[in-house]
C-alpha cells in the first residue's frame, strides 16, 4: 500500500506556461428546486491544488462529473459549480458548453497562464464511464499535463480518471496526496492503539474491509444495520430489523476470526417503525420484541465504544451507528462524532460518505485530522484494493 503514497504530485513537475488538465471531484449536492449548491466542501477542497497551479504559471482546464445523468440533462450541468468556484478562487472561471469537440479544443488552446476553464459534465458522454480510448484521447488534447485530484472517483476506471493518463504525464493533486497520506498512513503505519469503527446498513459492503483490517487493528467497533446481522448470527432475536440472512455464516466466521478484537453492541435504541416519528425505546441485546426494529446503538454501547476510543491513537471511521437522519436515532452516531472530536492527541480519519455527513451534522468536522471526500473510494482503499485512478499516476522513483 505504501506504493500509492509514492506517486508524483504537482510539486514534482514544472507547470509554468502549461495547460494543466485537472480531474476534480465537483460532484456536490444541490437543492432540487433551484439547483443551489447545498454543500461546497468538495469545491473548497480542490482550492489548494488549483491555487498552487495558478501561482506557478499554469492555465487550467478542469473536468468533473455531477450526478448520474442519462445523456445531456440540464439539471446535471456544472454551471452552478463554475459560479461558486469563481467566487472561491476570486478570478474568472470560463464555462465550456461541452466536454470535447472543436469549439472546446479552441477555447482550451486559447487559455493564457492564470486562466481557468471548466468543462461540462464528463458523464454527459457514455464514453466516459466506458473508459473509451478515443474519448480519453480527445480529453487529453485539451492539456499538456494531467493532474488527478479526484480521490472520490479514483476507484472508477473512467476516461477522465484513468484513460487520460495513457496520453499525458499524470500526477496527483494536493487533495489526492492528502487522502492517500492520511488513509494510507492510518492503515500502513498507525500510532497505536488503532481502532476502526464500522457502521452502515450492510455487512456485505464491509466484509472486505473487516477482513483487511482485522490483522492490522487493535479493535473494530461494529454499529449500524450491519450489527443486526452479527446479533442474529449470535442467536439473538432482532424483531423486524434489517438483517442479511445470506451473510449470517460470514458474520459467524468474522466473529471467530476477530474474537479478541471485535466489539459489538450490548444494547439498542429500537423503533416501532422505520420513520422519524417512530416510538423509541432502549432495550438490551436480548429484548427486541416482534414488530420493532433496531435503529441505533444504545447508551450502554456508546459508553463501551467511548471507553475503547479514549485510549486510541489512530481511529478510522466508516459508516453511521444508526439511522442518524432521524433525530431520535442519531445519538449513537453523534456521540461517536463528539468522542472523536475530543481525542486531541489521536489521528482521526473519517472515511467519507455518511460518516463525513455525520461529523458535519455534529459540527465537529474541523476537529478531525482528516475527513475524506470519497466514500466508495475510501472503502475500497480500506479493503486493500488498488484504485485505478491512483495506479495510473507516475511513481516518484
Amino acid at each position: 500500500m505504501l506504493a500509492v503514497m509514492n506517486k508524483k504530485t504537482i510539486r514534482d513537475i514544472d507547470v509554468q506556461a502549461k495547460r494543466v488538465l485537472v480531474r476534480c471531484d465537483f460532484n456536490v449536492p444541490q437543492d432540487k428546486q433551484d439547483l443551489h449548491i447545498t454543500d461546497d466542501r468538495r469545491i473548497r477542497e480542490a482550492l489548494p491544488t488549483l491555487n498552487y497551479l495558478l501561482d506557478h504559471g499554469a492555465a487550467l482546464v478542469l473536468m468533473s462529473h455531477l450526478g448520474r445523468p442519462k445523456g445531456k440533462e440540464a439539471k446535471y450541468s456544472l454551471k452552478p459549480v463554475a459560479v461558486r468556484l469563481q467566487e472561491l478562487l476570486g478570478r474568472p472561471v470560463q464555462m465550456a458548453d461541452d466536454v470535447i469537440g472543436a469549439a472546446v479544443t479552441a477555447q482550451a488552446h486559447a487559455l493564457q497562464p492564470g486562466d481557468v476553464l471548466l468543462l461540462e459534465n464528463v458523464r454527459f458522454y457514455p464514453e466516459e464511464e466506458k473508459n473509451d480510448p478515443a474519448f480519453a484521447a480527445q480529453l487529453a488534447k485539451l492539456g499538456d499535463i494531467y493532474v488527478n485530484d479526484a480521490f472520490g472517483s479514483a476507484h472508477r476506471a473512467h476516461a477522465s480518471t484513468r484513460g487520460v493518463a495513457d496520453y499525458l504525464p499524470a500526477v496527483a493533486g494536493l487533495l489526492m496526496e492528502k487522502e492517500l497520506n492520511y488513509l494510507g498512513g492510518a492503515l500502513e503505519n498507525p500510532k497505536r492503539p488503532f481502532s476502526a469503527i464500522l457502521g452502515g446498513a450492510k455487512i456485505g459492503d464491509k466484509i472486505g474491509v473487516i477482513q483487511n483490517l482485522l490483522p492490522q487493528v487493535d479493535a473494530i467497533l461494529i454499529g449500524g444495520g450491519m450489527a443486526n446481522t452479527f446479533a442474529k448470527a449470535n442467536g439473538y432475536a432482532v424483531g423486524d430489523s434489517l438483517v442479511e440472512e445470506d451473510k449470517l455464516q460470514v458474520a459467524r466466521e468474522i466473529m471467530q476470526q476477530g474474537a479478541t478484537k471485535l466489539i459489538l453492541p450490548t444494547d439498542w435504541v429500537i423503533g416501532d417503525k422505520f420513520a422519524a416519528d417512530a416510538q423509541a425505546r432502549v432495550v438490551d441485546l436480548a429484548s427486541v420484541p416482534d414488530g420493532w426494529r433496531i435503529l441505533d446503538i444504545g447508551p450502554a454501547t456508546l459508553k463501551l465504544f467511548e471507553q475503547n476510543l479514549r485510549a486510541a491513537k489512530t481511529v478510522v471511521w466508516n459508516g453511521p451507528m444508526g439511522v442518524f437522519e432521524f433525530p431520535k436515532f442519531a445519538q449513537g452516531t453523534l456521540g461517536i462524532a463528539h468522542t472523536l472530536a475530543n481525542l486531541h492527541d489521536a489521528i482521526t480519519v473519517i472515511g467519507g460518505g455518511d460518516s463525513a455527513a455525520a461529523v458535519q451534522a455534529a459540527g465537529v468536522a474541523a476537529q478531525m485530522s482528516h475527513v475524506s471526500t470519497g466514500g466508495g473510494a475510501s472503502l475500497e482503499f480500506m479493503e486493500g484494493r488498488i484504485l485505478p485512478g491512483v495506479e495510473a499516476l507516475q511513481n516518484k522513483n
